[in-house]
């Protein structure tokens, strides 16, 4: 799979994925617009890993807010990606420089949530992929945990399981089901190289209704 993924990540994109998904009937795995990657030169794919957090009020000796977080993200195996569950919950941060620096040296394919992150100029410049709702500086402490992992979680309106592909660029970011993955991706590197050979025509004057009429694709 590791090969696999430098393969996805050369050659596709999020817009031959999404119509890929389309074909094959899955129409709701585009994640609502708003999450957005750091970098923009910069796109995320991998295996997902969810957490789920809910927003808390406060912070003792019992609540041990960075349990399961920390746990998580020292579990990260190469080309995975921590997908951070916050129903778009802006107010909490779950992510920033200290747990990108753990994840890029475990190999990690990056970060993706639906919350803030912080520390963004200290990620920008370590080239680690992170997609999100924006930056803020709190932390989670006082008012946001995550509560369980590698169960099955939804961001942006989209369900997501531990094992799905993650994808994401300017454009957007889609979630590829595990069990659609080898389908999904092969279908969609077919779609690349179909496309090549519209976009050379298209170049050379041919008019779209022709182009259409052969291929079945714009």
């Amino acid at each position: 799979m590791n090969n696999n993924i430098d393969v996805y990540k050369k050659n596709l994109y999020s817009a031959v994925i999404a119509d890929t998904l389309d074909s094959l009937g899955y129409h709701k795995q585009v994640l609502t617009p708003g999450i957005t990657s750091l970098d923009p030169n910069i796109k995320i794919c991998g295996l997902a890993r969810v957490g789920l957090y809910m927003p808390i009020y406060h912070d003792d000796e019992h609540v041990n807010v960075y349990e399961h977080e920390i746990a998580l993200v020292d579990s990260l195996k190469e080309n995975e990606v921590a997908v951070l569950c916050c129903h778009g919950n802006k107010k909490i941060a779950p992510w920033g420089e200290l747990l990108s620096t753990r994840a890029s040296y475990l190999k990690s394919a990056g970060c993706l949530t639906d919350g803030c992150i912080r520390d963004s100029d200290m990620i920008r410049k370590m080239n680690f992929p992170v997609f999100s709702k924006g930056t803020n500086p709190v932390d989670t402490k006082f008012r946001g945990k995550m509560m369980m992992a590698d169960v099955p979680g939804e961001i942006a309106d989209v369900r997501v399981e531990s094992g799905d592909l993650v994808f994401g660029d300017n454009d957007g970011v889609v979630i590829i089901p595990s069990k659609m993955i080898e389908g999904v991706t092969k279908k969609a590197l077919d779609k690349v190289n179909s496309e090549n050979t519209v976009r050379d025509e298209i170049k050379k004057g041919e008019k779209l209704t022709d182009i259409f009429e052969k291929h079945g694709i714009l």
